[in-house]
Order: structure tokens, then C-alpha cells, then sequence
């Protein structure tokens, strides 16, 4: 950049002294020289502002997820079963997508919590913690369903009686009683 000053030409990035009246390449008129510093935003950093945005989000998400957790509490608290429902309606609709399943009648879901201690009985011989069994008591039929792999490992008639082999605690479920039926081991 050249520019012209009261007695010569400075060019490049030649200091310039101070007090000197510049004047444009042309010499037609003055050319402004800065008196103070730029006018800051504020005085407020980036990072300050960066800091106080993203304490504003946390601050809102927080507020988001309490509203949403807060609401559920109030509706788990009209209906104490709702998440055993919740839990029933999904395990039947996961397994209906695999199976054809008997109509007429609500299922009674147990969960196994310990297949170790059901390891003698056939049906449970394949049994995984967290699996799902499906009884039907007026159909007779029992499923065991395993969620994590979503695949039905056994199918068995069931015998209903006196017979309390599974409900030790090593099955549990909503609808459980003295009486659970116990699924037969399929013949061959």
C-alpha cells in the first residue's frame, strides 16, 4: 500500500511517524487517522457468551426432563399397574409378530429371574434371566420368549393343577399364584 504523507511516500510496512497528516494516493484530501480504540461488543468475551448460552440450554433440558419424569410419576401413580400393563401389551404384540398366538384371553406374564434353579425342568432348559413366558390357561400353552434376542425358545402344553414347581422365585410375574401352571415337556 502506498500512501503519501506531508513530505513522502511511505510504501509497504514502513513505519509511519506518528502526528503526520496522511493523505490519500490521489493528494485530493486527508485521509482519517484513528484516535482511540474500536468500540468493544459490550465487554463481554465470545467465551463468556459461548458459556452463559450453554448454561441456558443445560438450564432448559433440565427443566424439559424434569417436566416429562414428573408427569409420568403423576400417571404411575393414577395406575400402579400401568407399567406391568405396558409390559404385558408389549411382550403379547413382540411375540404375536412371531407366532400366532390364542385369542379370547389375557395371558398371565412371568419373567425368569434365576433359569438355573429351572434347569431340570425341559421347558426352561434354554431359559435366559429376563426372559418372558407367556401363559395361557384356557388355551394351555405356555411360550417362552427371549426380548433380548427376540425369538421364541420353547412352546409347551400346560398342565393346570396343584403342581408349584415354578413358583419358587425363580419366576416372577404380576398375575403369579400358588397355582401357576406349569408347562408339560413336549412329547416326541
Amino acid at each position: 500500500m502506498m500512501v503519501w504523507t506531508n513530505s513522502k511516500l511511505m510504501q509497504g510496512n514502513e513505519k509511519m511517524p506518528k502526528n503526520m497528516d496522511f493523505y490519500s494516493v490521489d493528494g485530493s484530501s486527508p485521509v482519517p487517522t484513528p484516535t482511540s480504540t474500536p468500540p468493544t461488543s459490550g465487554g463481554m468475551s465470545m467465551m463468556g457468551k459461548a458459556a452463559i448460552t450453554l448454561g441456558v440450554l443445560v438450564l432448559l433440558g433440565a427443566a424439559g426432563s424434569a417436566g416429562v419424569f414428573y408427569k409420568q410419576l403423576s400417571e404411575l401413580k393414577k395406575n400402579p399397574n400401568k407399567v406391568a400393563q405396558d409390559e404385558t401389551t408389549a411382550t403379547i404384540s413382540a411375540v404375536g409378530k412371531l407366532i400366532v398366538l390364542p385369542t379370547g384371553e389375557q395371558p398371565t406374564l412371568a419373567t425368569v429371574t434365576d433359569p438355573e434353579k429351572l434347569k431340570d425342568q425341559a421347558f426352561f432348559a434354554q431359559a435366559k434371566a429376563g426372559d418372558k413366558v407367556l401363559i395361557y390357561t384356557k388355551a394351555k400353552k405356555a411360550i417362552l420368549y427371549s426380548p433380548t434376542e427376540n425369538k421364541i425358545v420353547e412352546v409347551a402344553p400346560v398342565n393346570i393343577g396343584n403342581n408349584t414347581a415354578a413358583t419358587d422365585s425363580s419366576v416372577s410375574g404380576s398375575n403369579t399364584t400358588a397355582k401357576t401352571p406349569t408347562p408339560n415337556p413336549p412329547t416326541k
